[in-house]
């Protein structure tokens, strides 16, 4: 047996050296003190990707090392949430004796939730048939009958089998509101689900004494969109990925949020969209007046290239921004723009990835 290690006294001290490290990258800007938002030393991602590796009658999870690329077995995963590690040795003693199941399986990934609900993806080198729908349909009772809130997708070449459903159900704790979210295979979600909530409450707070509409761009399945909304008259959200703009409707309907509008548009095509350059078809057809919004804040989540430089000019138009970063240097690259206009006046850092050199950031802006 093999198991993933971690060593939890190592927390702290890596938490530090990431708090210094941010720190030292902000030391030639006016920041207020960092506030620090730590993560559970250990069940913190909610989700996780395994290779099986075939060795005889023998089957087991494999990872690689990222220095070595050598492989190594992994049994149990302390770093992901304890619904994957309860699950992982039950899905290969599944799996194992039942030829439908395991034959030419190659991954098997995890999307699990606070809330208790878990996906499971079998992925093939093989195309699947009606004999593997059986016997996972009765895998999947089985699992359901030792309580497991379990559902489970086939993957292969151009095949995609879902028994009932290919989302999770998640429910974040913001403060004193509980907010429900549609958490889809393969589409983006938070990965420490206790460091996202703590994202979200300081969001909201930076926010607290809001006036007027939100704009956000790269609003996800709604995640902040969410939470922010009680804090402003009207949210315009943007997002381009068409099943986290499905998530994000259905978010929107199932926690009862009725100021809250996403449109399925670039932050770049909305850029042009805002500032006049042309029409677009999505915004008539579900009848958005950009014109009606009064948005003196906007908030951004960009990927890890962050924003281009036309996107930059835009958002300095907004007396308040809030900027969370999954990449503090393209950050610090977009900083260089919005500090022409913008003091920060609020700078944190949320410990989204223990144990790595990754670092989430957020920085709360406001004209000068």
């Amino acid at each position: 047996m093999s198991t993933s290690q971690i060593n939890v006294s190592e927390y702290q001290p890596q938490l530090e050296e990431k708090t210094t490290r941010l720190q030292s990258l902000f030391s030639h800007l006016t920041t207020p003190e960092l506030e620090v938002f730590p993560s559970p030393p250990q069940h913190y991602r909610m989700r996780a990707e395994f290779r099986v590796w075939h060795e005889g009658e023998e089957l087991y999870y494999i990872m690689f090392d990222q220095q070595t690329k050598q492989k190594y077995r992994v049994d149990q995963f302390p770093m992901a949430s304890r619904i994957i590690n309860d699950l992982m040795p039950l899905i290969v003693d599944a799996v194992k004796p039942i030829p439908a199941l395991r034959h030419r399986l190659f991954q098997v990934d995890f999307l699990s939730t606070l809330s208790g609900e878990i996906l499971v993806s079998l992925l093939y080198h093989r195309q699947l048939d009606d004999e593997w729908t059986v016997e996972t349909k009765k895998l999947k009772q089985r699992l359901q009958d030792e309580g497991f809130n379990i559902n489970i997708i086939g993957r292969a070449r151009k095949q995609k089998i879902v028994l009932d459903q290919e989302f999770v159900i998640e429910k974040l704790k913001v403060h004193d509101d509980i907010l429900t979210y549609k958490q889809v295979e393969n589409s983006f979600t938070q990965p420490n689900g206790e460091v996202a909530q703590k994202m979200l409450e300081w969001a909201v707070d930076c926010t607290a004494e809001s006036e007027g509409d939100l704009l956000e761009l790269y609003c996800g399945n709604g995640n902040f969109s969410l939470a922010l909304a009680k804090n402003f008259n009207r949210v315009l959200a943007t997002e381009l990925a068409k099943p986290s703009v499905e998530s994000a409707q259905y978010n929107i309907a199932v926690n009862n949020i009725e100021n809250v509008d996403i449109i399925r548009m670039s932050a770049e095509d909305f850029t042009d969209a805002m500032e006049g350059k042309r029409e677009f078809r999505r915004l008539k057809q579900q009848n958005i007046d950009l014109s009606s919004y009064q948005c003196n804040t906007i908030f951004v989540d960009p990927p890890r290239s962050g924003m281009d430089d036309a996107t930059c000019k835009m958002v300095q138009g907004y007396q308040r921004i809030i900027y969370i970063s999954c990449n503090p240097d393209t950050l610090i690259e977009n900083l260089h723009i919005l500090g022409e206009t913008h003091n920060i006046t609020r700078f944190a850092l949320f410990d989204q990835f223990p144990y790595t050199h990754h670092m989430e950031a957020g920085v709360m802006l406001e004209r000068k």
